[in-house]
């Protein structure tokens, strides 16, 4: 238990440094390429997922391995996936770009994950009702794996389905949405977040000018440079090494499902008995009793790691939300933590992980969050209109 325990440790120490110096936020990924075709971040979460696709194809071949993510599939992962995708472009930040903005000081952040807890708990009380009405009707099957499905080796398997994601993001995005240079890369970081109800497209032009000039003055400023983020490519190679860690040790890497886990701990502190509610009791906690987890504790670190990273590059700073942006936390949040659980899994466990084990599930889940990330992104700059 002691050497599980420091696994979870610096497991979720170093996602919270890679995350955080990396900027590793899927919003960023898939909200950046739709609104300005920038493939900055995106690039970085192929890399992740294929990278870790090839490291858990080797640990599930030599039997190393504690398991993937692999929900039945149906429906339920387009939904909840849409779902989930609206709410964290909505919101700000995903469920690991919420988890490091939060430890980088961001209090819209905290207000984030508080409103998220509030949807987990309102699934929860739901989830009796919604296990005959929405989960029986849209399930199609048993969770599978190609990993496991495949008569060939898994790292074959594995080398396969990352030609065939290269091939798709070629197809796809191609020389479209690349970059023009290191100059635009930097600024990309300067560029203006929406977070609340556009403002007149006019004064978005000027904030957006200003914002890239800013960001070519602090590309030569030392001090500024400290703070410059990695290279997302190079976050994923840290991500991989600490998720390959995880997997052979623990599990699959996932936030939603342990942050679930805390709200329904915390409310059992206060007096709520969390055991009695099905979906916390028997699902959540199998049955085991309301307690800290291993990988509650694996998530907890990644807010420290997060804080540790942005204190070392003098990047942590208390920063309070604007009050017109008060709607995007809890708005976003409320729909982030409903539609990680109605899917089931986030960003994280379908995206990354789940794709990158290969989850019949994951595949259907990720078109869903694409989708939501898509539709909601569109919606934000409906008034200068999007490059995608």
């Amino acid at each position: 238990m002691t050497s599980t325990l420091l696994v979870a440790a610096v497991v979720g120490l170093g996602l919270g440094v890679f995350l955080q110096k990396g900027r590793f936020c899927f919003v960023h990924a898939f909200r950046d390429l739709f609104a300005f075709k920038d493939t900055r971040v995106t690039k970085g979460v192929l890399v992740a997922v294929v990278s870790t696709m090839l490291g858990w194809s080797v640990l599930y071949q030599l039997g190393y391995y504690q398991g993937f993510w692999t929900p039945d599939w149906g429906l339920t992962g387009l939904v909840g996936g849409f779902v989930f995708g609206v709410g964290m472009t909505y919101a700000g930040g995903c469920a690991s770009g919420t988890l490091y903005r939060a430890g980088q000081g961001y209090l819209h952040f905290w207000l984030t994950l508080l409103f998220m807890g509030v949807g987990y708990a309102a699934f929860s009380v739901a989830f009796p009702t919604l296990q005959s009405t929405y989960f029986a009707p849209l399930t199609f099957g048993e969770g599978v794996t190609l990993f496991e499905a495949s008569s060939l080796p898994a790292p074959l398997v594995a080398l396969l389905a990352s030609a065939l994601i290269g091939l798709a993001y070629v197809t796809v995005v191609g020389r479209e949405a690349g970059e023009t240079g290191t100059g635009r890369e930097q600024a990309a970081e300067f560029r203006p977040v929406v977070l609340a109800t556009p403002v007149v497209g006019t004064r978005r032009l000027l904030e957006g000018t200003r914002s890239y000039v800013r960001g070519f003055r602090e590309i030569d400023d030392p001090i500024a440079a400290s703070k410059r983020p990695w290279d997302p490519r190079t976050a994923a190679l840290g991500i991989t090494a600490v998720a390959v860690l995880w997997f052979s040790q623990v599990s699959i890497v996932g936030v939603t499902g342990p942050e679930a886990r805390w709200t329904g701990y915390l409310l059992q502190q206060v007096g709520v008995d969390a055991s009695s509610y099905e979906y916390w009791g028997s699902i959540l906690f199998a049955g085991e009793g309301v307690t800290v987890t291993v990988d509650m504790i694996m998530i907890a670190m990644v807010i420290v790691g997060a804080g540790i990273a942005a204190a070392w590059s003098g990047d942590f700073s208390v920063r309070t939300p604007k009050l017109q942006r008060l709607p995007n936390a809890v708005v976003g949040g409320f729909l982030m933590g409903a539609g990680s659980r109605l899917a089931p899994g986030c960003n994280i466990g379908n995206i990354y992980s789940g794709i990158a084990s290969l989850s019949v599930h994951s595949f259907i889940a990720a078109v869903g969050i694409v989708l939501g990330v898509y539709v909601m992104t569109h919606w934000l700059y409906r008034e200068v209109g999007c490059a995608i």
